[in-house]
């Protein structure tokens, strides 16, 4: 029993979604319809199964039944303390407003939201190994509907200088990393921050405002696969141009 009285559940409660999302049901509809439409190519022979190029875990190997398993990040004998990241409070409580993500909100693990990025390797004056260099959130689900709402009907249409995702040239090979992984990114300017609802209302509290890298991650795979992302993402008013 709490403070006030009321009994303690014997499990951890985790908040899940409590709503549908309109731009989750235009996918579900609509989109998902006219991507099969438009994307289907028909083989007459079922493909190979995909080269496995990571080592999946044996309980049976002798070599894992008899390795000592170490604590997660190591031995923190002898390390030195973390560089602060006060300098990062901005980014933090921005990408918390976009998000929703708290640490430990809902429930949920703390690495599922604002994350510390650090440097892995040293750049002459700029940056080293373990210094905060910034900050990262990963949404999913309904959130990411709400932010892909939010970002095609606040933002991008209140940007001057926003004429689009730009595209590579027609003439670019489609067996290139970029072309085969259906990941398409675009950055937005320190200004698009204020057009945000969550920042709009209070942005005078922030000490300046912020650019960011928005990276769209789809489960296409192969020849072509970023152009089925792109596909996608024009379903939900996303501009793109060419040079």
């Amino acid at each position: 029993i709490d403070r006030d009285g009321l009994p303690v559940p014997h499990v951890n409660i985790i908040l899940r979604d409590t709503h549908p999302t309109r731009l989750g049901d235009h996918y579900y509809t609509t989109l998902q319809d006219d991507l099969l439409y438009m994307t289907y190519k028909h083989e007459s022979e079922a493909r190979p199964p995909p080269r496995q190029i990571r080592l999946t875990f044996d309980p049976e190997d002798p070599y894992t039944k008899l390795r000592y398993n170490p604590p997660v990040g190591g031995s923190q004998l002898g390390r030195k303390l973390a560089p602060p990241t006060t300098n990062l409070l901005g980014p933090i409580m921005l990408f918390r407003a976009l998000s929703g993500e708290t640490e430990r909100g809902g429930g949920r693990h703390a690495v599922e939201g604002v994350q510390i990025v650090n440097g892995i390797k040293t750049v002459g004056g700029w940056t080293r190994p373990g210094l905060p260099l910034g900050v990262k959130v990963e949404m999913k689900g309904p959130k990411m509907y709400e932010f892909l709402g939010t970002l095609t009907e606040f933002v991008l249409p209140r940007l001057r200088e926003f004429p689009g995702i730009i595209m590579p040239a027609a003439s670019q090979t489609m067996h290139s990393p970029s072309g085969v992984s259906g990941v398409v990114s675009f950055g937005l300017p320190p200004e698009a921050m204020g057009h945000f609802p969550q920042i709009e209302v209070n942005l005078d509290a922030y000490p300046k405002t912020y650019g960011m890298h928005i990276h769209f991650i789809t489960n296409a795979t192969g020849e072509g696969a970023q152009n089925k992302a792109r596909k996608l993402l024009s379903g939900f008013q996303i501009p793109f141009t060419r040079k």
